[in-house]
């Protein structure tokens, strides 16, 4: 049996297509390729975003800035010296852009100035750490992306 030239282009335009529609299945249903939101209410806590502006803008003012760096036991977040840490509150979000599963939140209880998030809770690599605290009835924001 002979193959004339309409015959193949057909065969060509099906494979193609066959092949085309292969991996649009395949990258739909891979659980590596997800493709939700970036957070699971993410138009509800874009309605705070206001209160998020207002509690940066705070920290800016009132010369609370927050220092985290890198340590041998983990990451360290420094406070303010000008405010008592026995007043502190708060919670500190980390947020693993590649991986939700590493998502966590730790509550502020501090016995000095300072807070360490321990090594083994840290895989390296990208972070986005949000610091919510209070101290008194004033709220300050710090965020920041880091490299773990």
């Amino acid at each position: 049996m002979k193959i004339n030239w309409g015959t193949g282009i057909v065969l060509a335009f099906i494979s193609f297509i066959a092949f085309i529609l292969y991996f649009v299945v395949r990258m739909s249903t891979d659980d590596r390729a997800n493709h939700d939101l970036v957070t699971e209410a993410y138009y509800k806590k874009e309605l705070s975003y206001q209160a998020e502006i207002d509690a940066q803008n705070a920290a800016a003012t009132n010369s609370a800035k927050l220092i985290v760096e890198k340590t041998k036991g983990g990451l360290l977040v420094r406070f303010p010296a000008n405010y008592n840490y026995k007043h502190i509150t708060g919670n500190v979000s980390l947020y693993r852009p590649s991986n939700r599963h590493l998502d966590f939140n730790l509550p502020i209880s501090l016995s000095n100035s300072h807070l360490l998030i321990p090594d083994n809770r840290l895989v390296d690599g990208r972070w986005d750490i949000t610091i919510n605290w209070e101290h008194g009835k004033d709220q300050f924001l710090h965020k920041e992306k880091i490299v773990y």
